[in-house]
Formats: C-alpha cells, sequence, structure tokens
C-alpha cells in the first residue's frame, strides 16, 4: 500500500495520538501497539521507520515534564544492557523476512495482553522482591532487542521497573528517558537500514502535530486518568492486532 495513501494516514493517525498518550503518561508500554496497527497496512520495516521519529518527537516532548525525576540506578543497568541487545535486534531483522517480523511482532502483541493477564489472576506479584542488577542487564538486552524489532521495548521495561519497586514518577521519569537514549540509537541503524523513506518522513511531517497532541494529553492524564481504563483500551487494541498480524504471517 502507498505509505502516502489515505488509508495510511487514516490508521496512522489514531495509532501514533494513542503512541503519544502512552508515551507522555502510562510508562510507554503500551506505545509499541502503533507499530502493530501500522503493520496490519504496510510492511514491518516501513511501520517501524514511520513510528521512529514519531516516537522520537514524543520522547522530546516528554522530557521536560519528567527531567532529572528518573532513576539513575536503573536507568544504567537497562541501557548497559540495550545497547548489545539492540544490535542483536539489527542482526535479526537483516535475517528474517516480512512474516517472521509480522509473526513476532503478533505474538508480542499477545504476549504482553497474557503477561497482564497473569498479574491480574495472581499467578506473579512483582514488587514484593527487589529485582538484582544482574536482572537489570538481561531486561535492558530483552528491552533492546525488542525495541528494535518492534518498538516494543516497554513491557520488558515495565516488568523490570516495576520489579523494583519506583515510585509512579519515578517509574515514568525513567521510562522516557530510556527510550529516548535507545531511540536515538537506533534511528542511526534504521537510516543505515533504510527504514526511512522519502515518503516516510512526508508522512512523519503531517502526524507530527498528532503526536504532540498525543503527549500533552499523556502528560496531563497521567494524573487524572485511571490506569485501568487505559491499559483496558490496550489489551483490546493488541488483542486484535496481534491476532491479525499473526494470521497474516502463517495464511
Amino acid at each position: 500500500m502507498d505509505v502516502l495513501s489515505w488509508t495510511v494516514f487514516a490508521i496512522g493517525a489514531p495509532a501514533v495520538l494513542f503512541a503519544g498518550v502512552s508515551k507522555g503518561g502510562f510508562g510507554s508500554g503500551a506505545a509499541f501497539a502503533s507499530a502493530s496497527i501500522l503493520a496490519l497496512v504496510v510492511e514491518p520495516s516501513i511501520a517501524l521507520g514511520i513510528m521512529l521519529p514519531l516516537l522520537m518527537l514524543i520522547d522530546v516532548a516528554s522530557l521536560p515534564a519528567y527531567w532529572g525525576k528518573w532513576s539513575w540506578p536503573e536507568t544504567r543497568l537497562l541501557l548497559l544492557g540495550g545497547v548489545p541487545g539492540t544490535i542483536l535486534g539489527a542482526l535479526f531483522f537483516e535475517w528474517a523476512d516480512d512474516d517472521v517480523i509480522r509473526l513476532l511482532i503478533g505474538g508480542i502483541s499477545i504476549g504482553f495482553v497474557l503477561w497482564q493477564l497473569t498479574q491480574v489472576v495472581g499467578f506473579f506479584r512483582l514488587g514484593q522482591r527487589a529485582l538484582s542488577p544482574t536482572a537489570g542487564v538481561t531486561a535492558g538486552v530483552a528491552l533492546g532487542f525488542t525495541s528494535f524489532v518492534s518498538h516494543a521495548g516497554g513491557p520488558v521495561a515495565a516488568v523490570y521497573l516495576l520489579g523494583r519497586r519506583l515510585s509512579k514518577t519515578a517509574f515514568q521519569a525513567t521510562t522516557v528517558i530510556v527510550f529516548w537514549a535507545m531511540n536515538v540509537i537506533k534511528a542511526g541503524i534504521y537510516a543505515a537500514m533504510g527504514f526511512f523513506t522519502f515518503e516516510t518522513l512526508t508522512l512523519n511531517l503531517a502526524l507530527a502535530p498528532v503526536a504532540i497532541l498525543g503527549t500533552y494529553l499523556g502528560v496531563r492524564g497521567h494524573h487524572i486518568v485511571p490506569e485501568r481504563v487505559f491499559f483496558g483500551l490496550t489489551y483490546v487494541l493488541l488483542t486484535v492486532t496481534g491476532s491479525k498480524l499473526i494470521w497474516d504471517a502463517v495464511a
């Protein structure tokens, strides 16, 4: 499908708005739903190329509200593991074809929902025992890999940071600074791999105001909107889009 078609814009606009709200106010854990949604109508590499500049814009717009409020020990460990994880993601992407990437993005989407359900029914409880530094580096590797191949590092970061028992604002600020740094690293590799084109960058310009609006709404909603409401919508979106991507990959 033509990247500059009205169909892509119509699907991309709410996806980007959702990413802005998630990254601006709810820990980035659900922002990767935007790439999953776009991957329904364009090739996975194009979907990732469209979203990364917008996610970077959202990062920059979010930073002032949380500047200096992050927890440095957790930030350092996640970035230490995130760099080699990103390299592994790039190597995997070079090897895999589009259907494998669709299957992976869809699997991560469904896996995120299933993980959250285990939290609800009490199979696992995070925050009862602080996770070790080794767990932080391991989470960083997984974060770097999943972030590169699907912009889905948020759930990995959330699992680790919840296990560190940070305050709500420290949790949010840490995700903002970590993904700002990781996205800068990814941008150079994406450019070298040809993920950015004239068409994707043109669409970025058209969607940039939507990203800023979503970030503003997320920062405002951080203290107002119940997380249960926001993530309830997220689970529905991820279940639908993840199932469709898996179907498209194996059909």
